[in-house]
This record gives C-alpha cells, sequence and structure tokens, in this order.
C-alpha cells in the first residue's frame, strides 16, 4: 500500500488546517491535491480574529506543543507582514495567571509579564507580544504557497471520505467530521465578531467577565475586531443584532473609544469543537489510509503548523 511518499495525497478540507496540512505535506515532496466545499475566503478560518493562543483544545500537552511550534513559524514569516498578514502585537490576557504560563510557555512568549492595575484593572493578567494573523491576507497567502509547492485546489462537495481519489486521505474537514468521520463528539461552538473602524486601537486584548462572557479586541490594518461569543451546540450563520450589540458595549467598556465606531460588518463562524484534536491514521473500508486531522476548535490558528508536521508525519512515516 502507498503510503504517500512520492504519491498522490487528497487532504479534504480547505480552512487553515487543511491548507497547512497540505503545505508540509507538498513541500517535504507529495503530490498533493485539497478538496474543498468552499474558497479559502468563505471558511471558517477566515471568520476568526486569529490571536495566537491554545484556546479551549486538547489534549493540553500536545496542544501546547503544536502551539510553540507554530509560534516558531510565524515570528518567522511576521518578518513579512506585508505579504503573510502575520504581526507581532503587544496586547493583555485578562484572567490569566502569569506563573500558569512561564509553566508551558517556557520563556517563548516576547514581553511576557503581570499587568498592572492601570494597564488592566478587571483583575489579574499578563502581557505579551503575540502573533496576531490577519486571515483575509493570510489564508491567500497560504492558497499561493501551496500552488507554488505543486499543489493543487479544486472546489468539490465531498460526501464520503472514500470519494477522494487518492493512495491517502487526510480528513481536515473540521465540523464536517462528524458526519464523514461518524464522530458524534464534533460539535459547533458559534462565534460571531463585529468589525469597526479602528478608532486608534493598536493592542489586542481579551478579556474574560465572571459570567463567561468575552471581550475581544483585535485590530488589524483598516479595521478593528470585536468579539466575542462561544455558544455551544448553535448552527446559525446569521448575525444576532443582539449579540452584537452586547460585544460593542462589553468592548467600550474596557476601551471607551470604540463607542460609536461605525460598524464595517458582522461576522459569524462555527468552531469545530472535539473533546481532543484527533489526529491518527485509519483505514477506508477499501484498505486505502485515511489520516483524520479534525477538532481544533477556536485555536486551529495557534496549533496548525505544529499539528500539521505531526499529520505528515503520519502519512509520510519515517523509513525503518
Amino acid at each position: 500500500m502507498d503510503t504517500g511518499l512520492n504519491g498522490d495525497v487528497v487532504v479534504v478540507g480547505g480552512g487553515v488546517i487543511g491548507l497547512t496540512t497540505a503545505v508540509v505535506l507538498a513541500e517535504r515532496g507529495s503530490r498533493v491535491r485539497v478538496w474543498t466545499r468552499d474558497p479559502v475566503e468563505r471558511t471558517t478560518s477566515a471568520v476568526a480574529g486569529a490571536l495566537w493562543w491554545p484556546y479551549r483544545i486538547g489534549p493540553i500537552r500536545s496542544a501546547r506543543t503544536w502551539a510553540l511550534r507554530s509560534l516558531e513559524i510565524y515570528g518567522k514569516l511576521a518578518e513579512r507582514p506585508a505579504q503573510t498578514g502575520v504581526r507581532l502585537v503587544g496586547g493583555i490576557l485578562g484572567e490569566t495567571d502569569l506563573d500558569e504560563v512561564e509553566g508551558w510557555a517556557a520563556g517563548s512568549l516576547a514581553g511576557l509579564r503581570r499587568t498592572t492595575a492601570r494597564e488592566y484593572g478587571a483583575g489579574a493578567g499578563v502581557r505579551a507580544r503575540l502573533p496576531l494573523i490577519d486571515m483575509p491576507a493570510y489564508l491567500p497567502w497560504l492558497r499561493e504557497r501551496l500552488l507554488r509547492a505543486g499543489g493543487t485546489i479544486e472546489e468539490r462537495t465531498v460526501t464520503d471520505l472514500a470519494e477522494a481519489e487518492a493512495p491517502v486521505v487526510v480528513n481536515c474537514t473540521g465540523l464536517d467530521a462528524g458526519r464523514l468521520a461518524a464522530d458524534p463528539s464534533v460539535r459547533p461552538v458559534r462565534g460571531q465578531i463585529v468589525v469597526v473602524e479602528n478608532p486608534g486601537v493598536d493592542t489586542w486584548l481579551v478579556s474574560t467577565a465572571p459570567d463567561g462572557e468575552m471581550a475581544c479586541l483585535f485590530p488589524h490594518p483598516g479595521r478593528l475586531l470585536l468579539g466575542g461569543t462561544a455558544q455551544d451546540d448553535v448552527r446559525s450563520l446569521e448575525p444576532d443584532p443582539k449579540a452584537a450589540e452586547a460585544i460593542v458595549r462589553r468592548c467600550a467598556a474596557l476601551r471607551p473609544e470604540v463607542a460609536g465606531a461605525r460598524i464595517l460588518e458582522h461576522r459569524v463562524g462555527l468552531r469545530p469543537v472535539r473533546g481532543t484534536v484527533r489526529l491518527e491514521r485509519a483505514r477506508l473500508p477499501d484498505g486505502r489510509t485515511v489520516v483524520h486531522h479534525y477538532g481544533h476548535g477556536g485555536a486551529g490558528v495557534t496549533v496548525a503548523w505544529g499539528c500539521a508536521e505531526e499529520a505528515a508525519g503520519l502519512v509520510l512515516p519515517a523509513a525503518p
């Protein structure tokens, strides 16, 4: 059975996980085709605020390893922000303990320290410079990197993984994996973002109130993304006006200049949450290899490169 080495691989799913996995495979010598239902600009990944942080993802130890490897790569991509859409931006992560972060980040986070009461009066927090990825710029750049490596992208709707015409299939279908892999543990967590004209905010901020409500501010070129929501098992992609009003109100409570900022658009996405990421080799009914790679929740961008390298190792196992 062909393991994929110097052979065809079909990656099903064109979000950030699928594209990154395809790039790694193509740059390691595989002939890679991505089958995606939607162009990259209309995937769930395109909606993300895209701050690097291991958010709602497990298993924790693996996720942190994947995240730190991805951090290393994003740091290099941030040297060319105009091309890649990746920047290193300072900001505050509220309700976070410095000692706990230092325990797993091991000196990897630039400028990491406790916040002062003047910086963040809502409670304990940490300040750091983290990758902030402009997804409308980054995803097309990632697509072009795949094409330069010899990969191809086809817009196809897949109803069964067995439809993929290759010796090895990589299942990066996110929320659709619940159906395609018969995995009932995959469920949606709905996120909503309000995009406004930036009134001058140049640092990011993530804050979580005692009742669990979030306020997130992510400055991107020409706009400011305000979040957010995390609604379990809600599948509606229609923006909720009341939720949007509440998002703006919570963000304005932290940064008053946001109040009255002109709204440019509303974005809604469904995070593909699972108890833990599924990353394993299996067999299709006809005996071909399938590598399942899904369940990244709200941290797909954060772990994409580290996770993709591990997935590629399952497609292209080391020679004995």
